[in-house]
């Protein structure tokens, strides 16, 4: 089995400023898992925290098969014993992520994160956007869904870019 949890947190193009930014400051970060998680192939723990309900956590635990999991923005391959990772291309709205859409392969027992924010538009003719930044863990085959929020990820991919112009953010 599969897990992945991806957790966003959202904002208006108003919710930029410093004062706004404090407020969401911490939110994206690994969540400890649901007790009770549903069989499946691939099991996703999707969590949002959205400017617009106050930051106020909503969850959402389901069970994905592997051409499912493109609904979230991924895509899963099975590589023999391991698990190719990689992102959809073209998701949200400039600037967009270039590179490989390859993010990582894991290994049974292995976790791997991938960090993005995008900026999404509300379609062509809508003049309002929102901004998302999200964290993804993805394990493979976990041992022990307890630890995951606290294992070490053997690979991170980190896409996260400027979002209001000007260079690409560093870690």
């Amino acid at each position: 089995m599969v897990t992945i949890q991806r957790v966003r947190v959202r904002w208006s193009a108003a919710g930029r400023g410093a004062a706004q930014a404090e407020a969401r400051r911490g939110l994206c970060r690994p969540a400890r898992l649901p007790s009770s998680l549903p069989g499946g192939a691939v099991v996703v723990h999707d969590l949002l925290a959205d400017e617009a309900s106050g930051y106020a956590w909503h969850e959402d635990v389901r069970a994905l098969d592997f051409e499912r999991v493109r609904d979230i923005g991924l895509e899963l391959t099975p590589d023999g014993d391991g698990v190719v990772v990689g992102r959809l291309p073209g998701w949200g709205s400039p600037p967009h992520h270039g590179g490989s859409r390859r993010l990582f392969r894991l290994r049974s027992r292995q976790v791997g994160e991938y960090l993005a924010n995008f900026r999404f538009t509300g379609g062509c003719c809508a003049s309002t956007w929102h901004y998302e930044e999200w964290l993804v863990r993805v394990g493979n085959e976990l041992a022990d869904a307890e630890q995951f929020p606290r294992q070490r990820p053997v690979h991170q991919t980190d896409h996260r870019m400027h979002l209001y112009g000007g260079p690409a953010r560093t870690r």
